[in-house]
């Protein structure tokens, strides 16, 4: 395999080896700094990390809060102290060799004023800051403001085109690289586009090809793109180096950092991704967030589907084929349904889905009576964790609300990924992501018999090419 050479990012020569920045605390700061201090680029989690008390305890992130706004305002709290907690935790683990980088999620509640109050509070420990899920225009500004660089996620070249022109241009200098997402590949939220088909994905070489002509012809011609979504051997991307149509690379890994003794995810999500099959992750689009995602396909992910599939369109008076009368609801009202639907509803009623909630789309799920007050308590519970959410209706602007219905065929992010991050075992009864290519576990000899690496063994087996 031709040799992978150092590359310059935020400022420094660093092995061209990214750690991807998983939400939540699954990037935390230990596993972040042991990343870095193996001399790649490390990227800690900058959305609702965990913080700490006095004796090094992780501190619950619980909401008082009577109203959302309330809440939201403990959130906007937590997140700047839970980043600069896992700032200076990686900053003293790397011990200045590599680069340390903030990931943001673009679409979280509060991303500025927590991007700005973890800037400010972990100055000099933070060298780049990662940010996706949105449209970033604004990040450019920010991060010349604290003279750190900036790493924009996009998934085409149309998507940083117009980034670009309307705010990075003016912060060019600070511009550290662009990370390519592949959209069909990556774990967690996925960048794909209307016009593009969850069912059909695309060769990521001509596309990222096309990010650097156009690169090119913007003078960014020595600013590195960094391959993310799908990278697990570097000797697949072997034609990929010294390439002048790809320009200078870098590799994002953001699954494989997981199975590694740092990682602190459980024992319990250890094991599972150690016997995933091809097809065990898989794009939907049961996120809050309305973009398609990358999760492993447990008992959640199950009952999401269950819920989606027990749906049927339904009238308040008889309208065309909508003729037959389905009384739902403590008041027993009629509903108008087709022949077909009345006969599915009355089985899953059978079978003890005897709640119904109707959705924004006109049409009604069916679901356990337990589930019903579950999804109705997080709603109320929600602590604005998006900017928007389809789930809860909340929306970070003056009235709180995105003027849509909320959604129960959606869950709460928030919830979930606190609990199964937190939680010692309950990894079928959570939102698991992970990249589609988290069945090479399973596959690959280096983990045989159950081995997990340290972050340092993780990054000398790569840099050999497997």
């Amino acid at each position: 395999m031709k040799s992978l050479n150092p590359i310059v990012m935020s400022g420094k020569e660093v092995l061209p080896l990214v750690e991807g920045g998983k939400g939540i605390a699954v990037s935390s700061g230990e596993c972040s700094g042991a990343w870095a201090a193996a001399g790649g680029v490390a990227t800690f989690s900058g959305v609702n990390a965990d913080s700490y008390d006095e004796n090094g305890n992780i501190i619950p992130q619980l909401y008082h809060g009577r109203t959302r706004k309330d809440r939201h305002e403990e959130l906007v709290t937590y997140g700047i102290q839970g980043g600069i907690a896992q700032a200076r935790i990686a900053h003293d683990i790397a011990g200045g060799e590599g680069r340390v980088h903030m990931n943001v999620l673009w679409e979280m509640g509060g991303a500025e004023r927590i991007l700005h109050g973890v800037l400010e509070g972990a100055r000099g420990l933070i060298h780049g800051i990662t940010c996706g899920a949105g449209m970033p225009y604004r990040v450019a500004q920010i991060a010349a403001d604290y003279k750190v660089h900036y790493y924009p996620i996009i998934s085409s070249a149309r998507a940083f085109n117009a980034l670009w022109r309307r705010a990075y241009h003016k912060f060019a200098d600070w511009l550290g690289g662009v990370v390519y997402e592949d959209p069909w590949l990556a774990g967690g939220h996925n960048g794909l586009s209307n016009s593009e088909s969850p069912n059909n994905p695309e060769d990521p070489y001509p596309r990222v090809a096309s990010l650097r002509a156009l690169m090119n012809k913007m003078g960014l011609n020595n600013v590195p793109i960094i391959m993310a979504g799908g990278v697990w051997h570097i000797e697949d991307w072997e034609h990929w180096l010294d390439n002048p149509e790809i320009g200078p690379i870098s590799f994002q890994f953001g699954t494989r950092p997981l199975l590694t003794r740092e990682s602190p995810i459980s024992d319990a999500w250890k094991e599972k991704l150690l016997t995933l099959k091809k097809g065990d992750v898989f794009l939907n689009k049961f996120s809050p967030t309305g973009f398609y995602s990358s999760a492993v396909r447990n008992d959640f992910i199950r009952e999401l589907q269950g819920r989606s599939e027990r749906q049927v369109t339904f009238f308040n008076e008889p309208v065309d084929d909508h003729t037959a009368a389905f009384s739902m609801g403590p008041r027993k009202r009629d509903i108008y349904l087709t022949a077909e639907n009345k006969e599915n509803a009355e089985k899953w009623v059978a079978q003890g889905y005897t709640s119904a909630l109707k959705t924004p789309s006109d049409t009604m799920i069916f679901v356990t009576p337990e589930k019903m007050k579950e999804i109705r308590k997080d709603q109320v519970d929600c602590m604005g964790c998006l900017s928007q959410c389809s789930f809860s209706n909340w929306a970070d602007n003056e009235t709180g609300n995105n003027g849509r219905k909320a959604d129960p065929r959606s869950f709460c992010i928030q919830k979930t990924l606190q609990d199964v991050i937190h939680s010692t075992s309950n990894v079928e009864n959570n939102l698991m992501f992970a990249g589609h290519g988290a069945y090479r576990f399973a596959t690959d000899p280096f983990y045989s018999n159950g081995f997990i690496p340290t972050v340092k063994e993780l990054v000398d087996r790569i840099m050999t090419g497997r």
